[in-house]
């Protein structure tokens, strides 16, 4: 009875909730549906636009610049789940064992990136990769191995790796958070039983604590693509898409067609295709990770 005379009206409920939501209606939902609307029209601002009905999308699928700037976030994504989710898991592994010191010292310096501006990121690493002043070119001269020194964002073989070092430094904290406090959930009963079967080191890892994050991996995985799908800070800084358009990412091919080149419409033809890009990597990671199993 109590709880029936605790538990807050719907209208109550309500009235929390909407702002909320009328801040996501804004920011969100209404943009989308405007930029549904413009990808149907030949629009380079003002007055002026013409209803052309899907022939931007199928310019769209023709256009080769945007299958290369997809391909670049594919890379970016894999290295990124290695990088970012793959490191952050071996981390944590490290900061539940017994034998590491200052925990919170490091996970707080881990962290600290992430909290750092994505343009700030840029320049900093554009600076490590100057060819003539930058603190990775002098360390490699400083330990004899000057002959491996190239101009690493001028150099199309070597920029999307590059660029995709940056990303994943900043944002390994964030994915180690997630993995920790993940951890903390799990009873520490189960590690107990695991030390005296004889599990410790890698072992309790491998069979304890990856299945029992496998839920929060499936999340993490999931972020790691929407986060890099949308990817545009760090690469517009430091190599602006360049050399030509090898490092090019979707996000800012649809900037430059927007707001370069001002075709509203194509841009926002190229931002919906994003959209859908991205909802299908998500759909096919939770299917390959295990959408059978959430079925049964």
């Amino acid at each position: 009875m109590a709880s029936k005379t605790l538990r807050p009206k719907g209208r109550v409920i309500a009235a929390y909730l909407a702002p909320g939501l009328l801040v996501y209606c804004f920011i969100v939902i209404v943009p989308l549906i405007i930029s549904l609307i413009y990808s149907l029209y030949d629009y380079s601002g003002g007055a002026n636009m013409k209803f052309i009905g899907l022939k931007n999308y199928s310019y769209l699928i023709k256009d080769m610049d945007f299958w290369n700037s997809f391909k670049n976030n594919l890379v970016i994504i894999f290295l990124s789940m290695i990088g970012q989710v793959g490191v952050a898991l071996v981390i944590t592994a490290a900061m539940i064992s017994k034998s590491l010191k200052f925990k919170a010292m490091h996970r707080n310096i881990i962290f600290l990136p992430v909290v750092v501006s994505a343009i700030v990121v840029g320049f900093l690493w554009t600076i490590i990769y100057n060819k003539d002043f930058g603190f990775l070119n002098y360390l490699l001269k400083s330990v004899g191995l000057g002959s491996l020194i190239v101009p690493w964002l001028d150099n199309p073989k070597y920029v999307m790796i590059s660029v995709s070092i940056p990303i994943i430094w900043q944002y390994i904290g964030f994915y180690l958070v997630i993995f920790l406090a993940a951890v903390q959930g799990i009873s520490k009963d189960i590690y107990e039983s695991a030390d005296i079967d004889g599990a410790i080191g890698i072992k309790r890892s491998i069979y304890i604590t990856i299945p029992l994050l496998s839920d929060t991996l499936k999340i993490a995985v999931m972020l790691c693509i929407a986060g890099n799908m949308k990817i545009f800070d760090h690469i517009f800084v430091m190599t602006g898409g360049g050399p030509g358009t090898s490092s090019m990412v979707m996000s800012q091919y649809a900037y430059i067609n927007s707001f370069v080149m001002f075709k509203l419409g194509y841009g926002s033809a190229i931002s919906i295709g994003i959209l859908v890009l991205s909802l299908a990597l998500i759909l096919t990671s939770r299917k390959l990770w295990g959408g059978n199993k959430d079925e049964e």
